[in-house]
């Protein structure tokens, strides 16, 4: 099936989405990651919350981080976008 030469602008900015959206998910999971071992959300020795305050600390890093890819990051996540594009294209 060929397709025609209009269509595939339309292509490529919907797989660059796509990919952009794939990197930029890593890059928010990483920083969360990091957030945990960074000791972000611990509960203090005297107060704490109970069993389901590490669940909640949880969701805070992985929104405090998925704000953060999309506001730019670190960076991580357009540098996975061009290796996985390079990849798209071979």
């Amino acid at each position: 099936m060929e397709i025609s030469p209009d269509v595939r602008p339309m292509v490529a900015q919907s797989q660059d989405k796509t990919l952009r959206d794939a990197a930029q998910k890593l890059e928010a999971t990483f920083l969360a990651e990091m957030f945990k071992a960074a000791g972000l959300g611990e509960t203090p020795e005297g107060f704490g919350g109970g069993a389901g305050e590490e669940h909640f600390a949880s969701f805070m890093r992985q929104a405090q981080a998925e704000q953060m890819a999309a506001k730019g990051g670190i960076g991580l996540a357009e540098a996975i976008f061009h290796s996985l594009k390079e990849r798209a294209n071979d």
